[in-house]
């Protein structure tokens, strides 16, 4: 797939920004005043900007808002429901906090909860997918849902959490990583299914179906080298996971924190780049791209 900038924004930022939203609903940090408004001004910048960039992706964003209408069948539309449940949840609780210095617990339970779901539905966009093999798996969500989590714990400032939280989230990039990487092969999806000839005998790609490019080689059909992959791997997951574990096991101090975070999203942002960019879609079967 296409790694579109604003896919990958929108699936980073959003993920941190409601993850944070999650802790500071569960009360953690237990903070009021001023220091709520700070925790509360960076998970809505970061969840309602990743929400906007998402937007840009679009081929007609005026008609977002008709994303709504459709819950019954798309996740797409249960994440914006879900979305807008949160926020107006947690915006509510977060005033309580920032101006009466009062935690109505039960909303805030009610807003971390509608946090996770957004981001939950956010990945069943791509989970639900069989088109493409290596998302159409319970480790989509679980490598969306531990990231988030463990993003949230991060930007609270929940030392031990997040570093139990890094770790499993860590590992479960690996584990999703290693699961995807036959998922196209062990799919049963192959040439002779993907051109419909294969009751004829042995398919193969002789010529490409046309000699110019289209849509759908530009947007599903995206190559990178093995090589390439494996090393963007590695700096993902040394920048996602392990720098940020190291920097909150040494000595706390806030340049520390800052130092952790900056590792941690760069290492999202790669580890998210990676997720579109290895994404087979089964469409490049037909055009002997796989």
């Amino acid at each position: 797939m296409h790694p579109a900038p604003s896919v990958i924004f929108f699936s980073t930022f959003s993920g941190l920004g409601f993850g944070l939203l999650v802790f500071l609903g569960l009360g953690m940090p237990a903070s009021t005043g001023f220091s709520a408004f700070a925790f509360f001004t960076i998970a809505y910048l970061f969840a309602v900007g990743g929400l906007i960039s998402s937007t840009f992706h679009l081929g007609h964003p005026e008609r977002a808002l008709k994303a709504f209408t459709q819950w019954r069948s798309s996740w797409l539309s249960r994440e914006a429901w879900c979305a807008v449940a949160a926020l107006v949840l947690m915006a509510i609780y977060g005033a309580g906090l920032v101006f009466f210095a009062q935690r109505w617990t039960v909303l805030g339970l009610l807003g971390a909860a509608a946090s996770l779901g957004t981001v939950f539905t956010t990945s069943m966009i791509y989970g639900q997918l069989k088109t493409v093999p290596r998302w159409y798996s319970v480790y989509t969500p679980a490598n969306f849902l531990s990231l988030c989590l463990a993003g949230g714990a991060l930007l609270s400032g929940q030392v031990i959490p997040a570093v139990v939280l890094l770790a499993v989230a860590g590992g479960i990039q690996v584990a999703t990583w290693w699961r995807g990487d036959s998922a196209l092969a062990t799919s049963g999806t192959d040439m002779a299914s993907a051109t419909g000839l294969g009751n004829i005998g042995s398919v193969r790609a002789f010529e490409p179906p046309h000699t110019g490019t289209n849509y759908l080689l530009r947007e599903f059909v995206y190559m990178i080298g093995r090589k390439h992959g494996q090393k963007l791997r590695i700096i993902a997951i040394l920048l996602m996971a392990v720098l940020p574990v190291i920097f909150l096991l040494i000595p706390f101090n806030h340049w520390i924190a800052l130092l952790a975070v900056i590792s941690h999203i760069t290492g999202v942002l790669t580890a998210r780049w990676l997720f579109f960019a290895q994404a087979e879609h089964v469409v490049g079967l037909y055009y002997g791209k796989r």
